[in-house]
C-alpha cells in the first residue's frame, strides 16, 4: 500500500502510484504523477508538472520540477518527465522545460544521478546514464544511452552527448560529443573511444578493431577534417556504430564538434 508519512504535504490533485512511500517533510506538488513503488525517503520537494516513473527512489533534499534558470520563463505549465528505476541522490535539480525550447524536459530510465548533479531545462536524458557527484547539464542538451559524466563536469547549453561517452571528472564540455568516444581534460577534448564501455555492451575484437581504424582514418590521419569525412562515409555500411557516428556528426548545428587535443576544424 502507499504510505505517506504524516510530517509529509502532498497536494491535492496530486497522483501517488500503488507500493510508493512518501517519507518525512517531503513535499508533493497538485501536478505532479509519481508511479508505483517509488520511494521519496525524506525532505524531497516534486513540484511542477512532473511525472516520475515507477520504482524511483528520491533522496533526501533532491529538487525536481522547479522553474527553468531561463529568464525567458513566465510560469507556464512545462513539463519533467522522469524516467523509471531511476536513482536520484541528494541535493539534485531538474527543471521543467521553457516554452521556447519544447516544454519538455525528459530523463530516461535507470538513470543514476549522484549528489548535487543538475538537468537543466529543455534536456533529453537517455538510458541508464550515470552523472557523478555535481555533473550539470545547461539547457537544451541531449545525452545519449549509457553516457558516463564525471564529477564536476559541465556541459554547455545546446551541446550534444551521443551514446555510451565517457566524459572525465572536472570537465567543461563545449563541443558535441561522437557516441562511443571519450573526453577528457579542463576544456574536453576527445582522446579516443571508450574501449571499456564498447566491451562492456558487447562488442568483440573485431567490431572494436573496425570502429577503431575508423576513428584513426577521421580523427588522426593527415589533411583537412571535411575532406576526412567525406572519405570515411563509405565506411558507414561497415558496422553500425560508424553508421551512428557519422549521423551523430552530420546532425550537428548549435555546437562545434569535440575534436582531439592539437586539432580543429581545418585540420
Amino acid at each position: 500500500m502507499t504510505t505517506i508519512d504524516p510530517t509529509a504535504r502532498v497536494e491535492d490533485g496530486a497522483v501517488i502510484g500503488e507500493g510508493t512511500t512518501i517519507g518525512p517533510y517531503c513535499v508533493v506538488g497538485r501536478d505532479v504523477v509519481i508511479g508505483a513503488n517509488c520511494k521519496l525517503i525524506s525532505h524531497a520537494h516534486v513540484m511542477g508538472h512532473t511525472t516520475v516513473g515507477d520504482d524511483c527512489t528520491v533522496y533526501p533534499f533532491a529538487s525536481l520540477g522547479g522553474a527553468p534558470q531561463d529568464l525567458s520563463y513566465r510560469g507556464e505549465p512545462t513539463r519533467l518527465q522522469i524516467g523509471a528505476g531511476c536513482t536520484i541522490r541528494e541535493g539534485v535539480t531538474m527543471n521543467v522545460g521553457t516554452v521556447k525550447g519544447g516544454g519538455l524536459t525528459r530523463v530516461g530510465e535507470r538513470g543514476f544521478f549522484m549528489n548535487n548533479s543538475h538537468v537543466g531545462h529543455d534536456c533529453v536524458v537517455g538510458n541508464d546514464v550515470i552523472f557523478a557527484t555535481s555533473a550539470t547539464l545547461g539547457g537544451h542538451c541531449e545525452i545519449g544511452d549509457f553516457v558516463y559524466i564525471g564529477g564536476l563536469s559541465a556541459v554547455h547549453q545546446f551541446t550534444r552527448v551521443g551514446s555510451q561517452v565517457m566524459i572525465g571528472g572536472v570537465c567543461g564540455v563545449r563541443g558535441d560529443i561522437i557516441p562511443f568516444g571519450l573526453a577528457n581534460g579542463q576544456y574536453a577534448r576527445l582522446e579516443g573511444l571508450n574501449i571499456i564501455g564498447m566491451r562492456r555492451r558487447k562488442f568483440t575484437r573485431e567490431r572494436l578493431a573496425i570502429v577503431r581504424s575508423f576513428y584513426q582514418k577521421l580523427f588522426e590521419a593527415p589533411g583537412v577534417f571535411s575532406e576526412r569525412l567525406s572519405a570515411v562515409q563509405s565506411l558507414a555500411a561497415t558496422d553500425p556504430a560508424i553508421a551512428e557516428i557519422l549521423r551523430f556528426i552530420e546532425a550537428g548545428k548549435h555546437r562545434p564538434l569535440c575534436l582531439p587535443s592539437g586539432r580543429n576544424a581545418e585540420d
